[in-house]
């Protein structure tokens, strides 16, 4: 089970066009289902299979996460936004659970 939410850094302007660098890290065990307990009982698997990240409510980015993701998974990439607006994180786990962040992001100053 989580902790805390997820983590979301995101810069706060930006120039219209500009790459703009993403890092996400989700709080999470990210259970396989192939270990076991120290009284020899599998412990039930439960990791985030689903990300993703849309912009003004278009999705610029999405993965697909297996079990050879390590326990509170980190992200970072890069997505080309056309103005001011605001992201929407997801992450979706095994269990069903669905754990959500959002970012504004606005115009430079000239």
């Amino acid at each position: 089970m989580t902790t805390k939410g997820p983590e979301v850094k995101v810069p706060r302007y930006l120039t219209p066009g500009e790459d703009v660098l993403i890092r996400t890290k989700a709080w999470h065990p990210m259970e396989t289902g192939w270990r076991k307990t120290h009284d020899g009982q599998t412990v039930e698997r439960n990791r985030i299979h689903t990300f993703t990240c849309a912009f003004n409510g278009q999705e610029v980015f999405s993965a697909d996460l297996h079990s050879g993701v390590s326990a509170n998974p980190y992200m970072t990439f890069y997505a080309r936004v056309p103005g001011p607006g605001v992201f929407e994180f997801k992450w979706i786990a095994d269990d069903g659970a669905v754990y959500t962040s959002a970012a504004r992001i606005d115009l430079a100053k000239p």
